[in-house]
This record gives C-alpha cells, structure tokens and sequence, in this order.
C-alpha cells in the first residue's frame, strides 16, 4: 500500500515538471528566464530587479533612474536619462543647478542637457551638471570686462552722452598740442557717432580752431574739460579723488573737491606715474597706482577704469619698465575682486619720432586715442 502510494506521489511530480517549461511553476513568468523576474521582471528578462531588468529594455542610465526603474530603468545603458530623473546627483538641475559652469564668454554653461553627449541627453539629470545659463553672462573676461555680476557690463546710459573723466599728469593735459589726445578721442568718437562729453574742473589748453574745423559741425559739442595737471605725481591726482587736495591748479582750488564723486563719471582714463619716475619717486609707484583704483571704484563703482602702461620715457627707461610690468598684476586683483578695471598698452604705441623725451607730439597723441578708443568703444553707444 505504502509503495502504491508513493508511485502515486512520484507521478503527479514528474507530470507536473514535465509541464512547467514557459508555463508557471518554479520558472514561471516571473522564474530565471521566463518573462518576469524577481520581482515582475527577470534576471535576464523584460523586467530587472524593479520594474526594469539589469540588462533588459532597460539600463544603468535610465530616465527613471535607480528609483523607479529598479536597479535601472527603461532605457539602456546611455539611454536617454541620467542616474536619475531627479537626480541622486542633482535633482531637476544637476549638480550646480540649471545655471552651470559657464563658458569663456559666459553664454551657457557646458551642455544644455547634460554632462556630455556621450553619457545621455539628461547627463546628471534633466538639467545635467552645467545647463543653460553658466554662472554669468559675462564671464570672467565677458564685455564687462572681469566680473561675473550676471550680466553684460554697461558702464554708459542707453540714451545720452557717456561721461569720460581724462585723470593724468602733462600729458593728459596735452603738452605741444591743444587738447591732446582728448581732441582726437572726440574726433574718433564724433566720427562713428558715439554719444560721449567730457568731464573735469580744468579746462585749460583747448584746441585750436584748425582741430575744431576738423570736427565740422560736431565741434559744438567738444567740452574741454579734464583732469590733466602738468608735474603731478600719483598721489596728487589721489588727493583729487578723496577730496585731501587743497591745491589751486590751472585756476582751480580743488579744496573740498572730489573729482570722481563730483560728475559722476562713466568711464575713467589714467595714464599717471610719469612723475613719479622722474621725481625719483619710483618706490611704491605701483602701490599708489593701485590705491588710487579703489579709490575711484568706491567713489564710482559702476564706471569703467582705463588704467594705461605709461608712454615711454627714455631717461627713465628701467623705472618705466618696472612701473609697467607691474600694472596688469595691479588691475588683475581688482578684476578678481569684481571691479570693472582693465588695463591698456599706451607704451607700445609710441615711438620716438612722436614724442619729445616726455611728451608726444600731436602724431603721438592719435595714436594714444586710438588705444583709448579701442579699448573703450565697445560700451559706447
């Protein structure tokens, strides 16, 4: 009887695994390879550890990522997601967010979707480690010169004229010729229709009339005023700006007087330290060059400061190499620290021929224009 029963008993076994290849059972649509897997899914099969399989329709880089797409999700391994639709690494932006790194000229950060092609569409998510905006429109070196604020820099008003204040020494003032380069900006700025006036207590040594008639009928709006004072040393020009000077110069008694904070310049141009060289002052030249920067930045921190690589002077030929060499680490910590400096290359554009020993003569003053205009034509409208 025992042994009848157990026959009996083998039989309905065998004849249940007989018919169980595809159908339920131990591999059933959710077995080894059937259909499904541990879960709905199998090991090798439509499905993975979630709703997706490890090497299904779906992979490690999934639109639905590790969460709901099980160990990965519904697309393969560089599918169209990221690890995450959120994001373990970022959410919805990525790692810095929908901003990003930034390109060199700050218009996007490095992929609009994501790290890089190669891994997804999404990279770290849907917004990936850089996205559309970069941390600033302009970049370290953007139109605005250094900082990153967010924007393009516009030191100049939409409408009206660009106030330029001229900050020097003799040749800003323009010995051997009147005017000086100041004339033959306004010529270079006339010409192309750029609204700029100047600004400035002195309005001493004015062009003449053969330079006015140049201008045609733009000479009604030539202003000569600046500030340009023959033997000034750095420091002088300083006390102009903080308002310490008590000197009369050109019939002007700059007592209580701050030059920057008083007209409110859009752009300022320095080209000081001449005097210095000569005087014997060149110790400490450049670290007064730079404090008279901040100074003018605190007085107008939204003008743009042309801070120029003196002309040559050929008794001072090793100072002047000096003094030079150190004025783009002087504007560079300003640029790093967000000012809105920059630095321009007034030596190289002279040569002997355009200037006496000290001052240029009236070709020397075109070419020191052009360096400014350059420089400064971009923000002018």
């Amino acid at each position: 009887m025992r042994s009848t029963v157990h026959l009996f008993l083998m039989s309905i076994l065998l004849a249940a695994c007989s018919s169980s290849n595809g159908g339920p059972g131990l591999q059933s649509a959710g077995g080894v390879n059937g259909n499904g897997g541990a879960g709905s899914g199998g090991k090798t099969g439509s499905g993975g550890a979630g709703f997706g399989g490890r090497t299904g329709s779906g992979g490690s880089s999934s639109t639905g990522g590790k969460a709901s797409g099980g160990s990965s999700g519904a697309s393969g391994d560089t599918s169209s997601g990221g690890i995450s639709a959120g994001g373990a690494a970022g959410g919805a932006g990525g790692s810095p967010g929908s901003g990003g790194s930034t390109l060199p000229d700050g218009s996007a950060g490095s992929s609009d979707a994501g790290l890089d092609d190669a891994t997804a569409l999404g990279g770290n998510g849907s917004g990936g480690k850089s996205g559309s905006g970069g941390a600033a429109t302009g970049g370290m070196n953007g139109s605005g010169g250094s900082p990153a604020d967010g924007g393009v820099f516009a030191p100049c008003p939409a409408s009206g004229d660009c106030k330029i204040l001229p900050l020097g020494d003799s040749i800003t003032w323009g010995i051997n010729y009147g005017g000086g380069y100041r004339i033959k900006l306004f010529t270079h700025t006339t010409t192309d229709q750029k609204n700029v006036t100047f600004v400035g207590y002195d309005t001493s040594n004015p062009p003449d009339s053969t330079a006015l008639a140049k201008l045609g009928s733009s000479s009604s709006k030539w202003v000569a005023k600046h500030e340009g004072h023959s033997g000034w040393t750095i420091q002088q020009d300083d006390d102009l700006v903080t308002g310490k000077s008590t000197a009369t110069n050109d019939g002007v008694n700059y007592t209580g007087k701050k030059v920057v904070a008083d007209f409110g310049p859009n752009i300022v141009l320095v080209h000081l330290g001449t005097n210095d060289l000569n005087l014997g002052q060149a110790s400490g030249a450049p670290d007064r060059l730079g404090a008279l920067i901040d100074h003018i930045v605190a007085a107008a921190p939204d003008a743009l400061v042309v801070v120029a690589k003196i002309i040559p002077l050929p008794a001072q030929a090793a100072a002047v190499t000096t003094f030079n060499n150190a004025i783009p680490g002087i504007v560079k910590q300003r640029t790093d620290a967000g000012k809105h400096v920059i630095v321009v290359d007034q030596f190289s554009a002279l040569t002997s021929s355009d200037m006496d020993q000290v001052h240029p003569f009236e070709s020397g003053y075109e070419k020191m224009a052009v360096v400014w205009y350059n420089a400064i034509k971009p923000y002018l409208h």
